[in-house]
């Protein structure tokens, strides 16, 4: 049996002493929540939250899914990429179709039957069919991001660089709650905005500062 890695809630527990709840994902409705894990590959949230915006009121699967790709192109520009991301988006949104555009349908189904199917879809890699899973849908599914990976290597949690060994990691180590995972990923991604930097790390003022190795940096 593998031993526990206490430091995975360890760091779960200090950052959300210092951050609190953060009630991430920001979105009305599930939907909302797909299309914004489509749009937010490669880009800032700013830009998503722009092309959201740009479909007024009228964000539906329906919507999306009889558009003319011309059209959602025009709406989607501010996320850039927009002409891969308009197939995506198309392509996802047809996945829900299959679900009559019901959560609850979804919701149904197994964790591990909706996963490879979303892995399936044009433009869904994994970042964006757990985020899809966890946020939208529910499901107990720990997502894996650069800010992750980046916390991980510096904390020294040598388990591979791969996605599927640090989620396996933290789901491992973790209690199987929704909640949990839903913020635990946010407060992650907070902390490496504010602290956990790429480059200019500021580490003396970070609330993991006492706990970290700072493996890889001088």
């Amino acid at each position: 049996m593998k031993q526990q890695d206490k430091s995975i809630l360890t760091i779960y527990e200090t950052l959300n002493s210092h951050y609190g709840n953060l009630n991430w994902w920001p979105a009305k409705t599930p939907y909302e929540v797909m299309v914004g894990a489509v749009l937010t590959q490669n880009t800032a949230w700013g830009n998503v939250e722009k092309a959201i915006a740009n479909f007024g009121e009228n964000l539906s699967p329906e919507t999306v899914l009889h558009m003319e790709t011309e059209d959602l192109i025009d709406i989607i520009r501010p996320a850039g990429f927009f002409n891969q991301k308009a197939v995506y988006l198309k392509a996802v949104t047809a996945w829900f179709a299959g679900y009559s555009f019901d959560v609850p349908i979804v919701q149904r189904e197994t964790l591990e039957k909706l996963r490879p199917e979303l892995l399936s879809v044009k433009g869904i890699g994994k970042e964006t069919a757990d985020s899809i899973l966890l946020y939208a849908f529910g499901f107990p599914t720990f997502v894996i991001d650069a800010y992750t990976v980046r916390i991980c290597e510096r904390f020294g949690v040598n388990v591979g660089k791969g996605y599927d060994a640090l989620k396996a990691h933290f789901e491992a180590n973790l209690p199987q709650n929704v909640d949990m995972y839903n913020n635990y990923h946010a407060l992650i991604v907070m902390n490496g905005k504010d602290y956990c930097r790429k480059s200019k790390p500021r580490c003396g003022s970070c609330p993991l500062e006492e706990l970290c190795k700072k493996e890889g940096l001088a």
